[in-house]
């Protein structure tokens, strides 16, 4: 999805397409977090009226079981025959 930078007053701003608005229950006056990270910038609602249907709760929680998975590997083998 992409978005252009206007001008408005002597600032700048990024006007969000309606289709996120409404997903997210952001209007007029709503808060968001803005975080650097190393891929770019991420933009967050702090507060959000909108609830996770069963299949977005159930693909959150597959993906987040995932990745303790990954480390949980790493936790068995980490003091596997290394030694200072």
């Amino acid at each position: 999805m992409k978005a252009h930078i206007i001008k408005i007053g002597n600032s700048k701003g990024i006007r969000l397409p309606k289709k996120l608005l409404d997903f997210y229950s952001l209007k007029e006056g709503s808060e968001i977090e803005i975080e650097e990270t190393r891929d770019g910038i991420f933009l967050k609602p702090l507060s959000s009226g909108h609830q996770l249907t069963w299949e977005e709760a159930y693909c959150q929680m597959a993906a987040e079981s995932a990745e303790a998975e990954e480390w949980s590997d790493w936790d068995r083998v980490s003091g596997d025959g290394i030694t200072d």
